[in-house]
């Protein structure tokens, strides 16, 4: 494939759009070669690529904490209790 000259903002948004799909093979051959077309002359949607994958293969490696104990609940009462009231405080006035 030929790397084209200049791509359009239009086709960087409609790979941003598709990209989770087609970094899990998700795509149609045609919608993957049309994205794959894009990459060819798009060295910024490359970079993002990418940066991405790295991303997600450093999730895969964390390794999960254990979950906390059991909130007692008296103190899911208070904060539950405290969250209600801060919202009444940022609603708007009509």
């Amino acid at each position: 494939m030929p790397p084209r000259s200049s791509p359009r903002p239009s086709e960087c948004l409609e790979l941003l759009e598709q990209l989770s799909a087609y970094l899990d093979g998700e795509l149609t051959a045609d919608e993957r070669r049309r994205i794959e077309e894009h990459i060819c002359g798009c060295p910024p949607c490359v970079e993002f690529i990418e940066s991405l994958r790295r991303t997600v293969d450093l999730c895969h490696g964390l390794e999960l904490d254990a979950p906390p104990p059991s909130v007692p609940s008296e103190l899911k009462q208070r904060l539950l209790a405290a969250y209600q009231k801060a919202r009444e405080r940022c609603k708007p006035e009509p």
